[in-house]
């Protein structure tokens, strides 16, 4: 024990406060000369590390730039540019057909909803009026007749005397005078038989007259058709006096016409020929075919115009006329016809005509509302969508429009989206582009 005390006492060394000098016993660990690193490496490291945090942190705080805005995809479809108007439907044939005699009505052959051929018996009026005048115009007639023979058998005497007296005056039998009594006597007698035939003509227009009139107390069809509406009923007066008044209203439905009324900022740019198509209030998914027929070369109102019912006008009455002409719209009539085999058109229906100026089959369409103001070339643009979030804004060429969507021809691809408005706003209230070129 003494000898191990004295190893360790010998062990300190002096200064180090007794303390033993035990590492001189340890084995040591070999020191590698690339120990200690440089700092460079740390920072690179660290930065490896913190970025993917820093660019989350940045994405889940910062929105995109694209999450405040309505977007719309580029699709494939059909555009049609077409000239809107609002029309009236009317059987192709519409007949109001009236009394031409005053009189009761005293049957009624046909009841509402009825088809009817032309020549059949619609009502009839009391004719008893109309019998009457016939057979005194006959009496009339008969009267002249009778008097024209007697003048006839008159004429044969004074021909007869006036032979006689030409031989006796031959023969100086006779006087002078008596020639010429029994002369002019022949000629007078001609004379009447001559205005007996004029009044028998006239007796005989009168007879056919009458004859009419008492027709017309039968009232028949003048077309096939369907009656539309029974105006007058049995046992009602009518007054033919002064107008024809309406018993019923036929119309032939099997074909309907079209009366469309297009402004003028639009009837510049129709014309007959082009295709339309139109729907129904009741049946808006329908659409009915038809060809443009015709357009009218004035408006309704010219039948108003006061030029046709008034020359001498004042100042101050004629420019008032002029201002309420200019104020108020004018419009033109499109007309066409269509088929109605079943009956699903009905008279005075609204339809909402649309006439086709152009047509466009699986293009690139995008709302109208996404484009900017359209140049002469008919060049706008547009915002876009990259897929990375981004936003850029591209030209794009502008074919046909609807005035919902465009058709694009050039600076798009099917499938991207483009800005159509901003979160928070009406996207329909973006600028809308101008109309495209006549042609386009």
């Amino acid at each position: 024990m003494k000898k191990s005390a004295q190893v360790r006492t010998a062990d300190r060394v002096p200064g180090t406060d007794f303390m033993p000098r035990l590492e001189s016993h340890m084995p040591q660990p070999a020191v590698s000369p690339r120990v200690r690193r440089p700092p460079w490496r740390a920072l690179l490291v660290a930065a490896i590390l913190v970025l993917p945090v820093g660019w989350g942190v940045k994405t889940a705080l910062l929105p995109k730039p694209a999450d405040n805005l309505v977007t719309a995809p580029v699709t494939i479809g059909d555009i049609d540019q077409t000239v809107l108007a609002t029309g009236t439907l009317k059987p192709a044939k519409l007949v109001a057909l009236g009394a031409q005699v005053s009189g009761r009505v005293v049957s009624l052959k046909v009841a509402l909803g009825q088809k009817v051929s032309a020549g059949e018996l619609i009502a009839e009026i009391d004719s008893l009026t109309q019998q009457n005048t016939l057979r005194t115009n006959e009496a009339a007639l008969q009267n002249t007749r009778a008097q024209r023979a007697e003048k006839e058998a008159a004429l044969v005497l004074a021909e007869a005397n006036l032979a006689r007296q030409q031989t006796t005056l031959a023969q100086k039998a006779s006087s002078r005078a008596d020639f010429d009594s029994a002369e002019a006597n022949v000629k007078t007698t001609r004379a009447q038989i001559a205005q007996f035939d004029a009044q028998m003509l006239e007796a005989e227009v009168a007879v056919e007259t009458a004859r009419i009139n008492l027709g017309y107390t039968r009232i028949v069809a003048p077309i096939d058709g369907t009656v539309l509406s029974i105006v007058a009923q049995e046992g009602q007066t009518v007054n033919a006096v002064q107008s024809a008044p309406t018993i019923v209203v036929l119309g032939q439905v099997d074909s309907m016409k079209v009366r469309a009324e297009i402004s003028e900022a639009d009837v510049v740019r129709c014309r007959p020929g082009q295709q339309v198509y139109f729907t129904i209030l009741g049946d808006p998914a329908h659409r009915y075919q038809a060809r443009l027929e015709s357009i009218e070369p004035a408006p309704e109102s010219i039948k108003t115009d006061s030029s046709f019912t008034t020359t001498t006008t004042t100042t101050s009455s004629g420019s008032a006329s002029s201002q309420s002409s200019a104020a108020s719209a004018i419009y033109y009539n499109g007309v066409f016809n269509v088929p109605n085999p079943d009956g699903d058109l009905r008279t005075y229906m609204t339809a909402e005509v649309h006439i086709v100026l152009g047509q466009a089959h699986n293009v690139l369409t995008v709302p109208v509302a996404a484009l900017g103001e359209l140049d002469a070339d008919g060049l706008s643009e547009v915002r876009v969508v990259e897929p990375s979030g981004a936003l850029t804004t591209r030209a794009v060429k502008v074919g046909l429009s609807n005035k919902i969507m465009a058709e694009i021809r050039q600076g798009l691809k099917s499938g991207e989206r483009v800005v159509i408005g901003t979160n928070g706003s009406n996207a329909s209230s973006s600028k809308m582009p101008g109309s495209p070129l006549p042609g386009s």
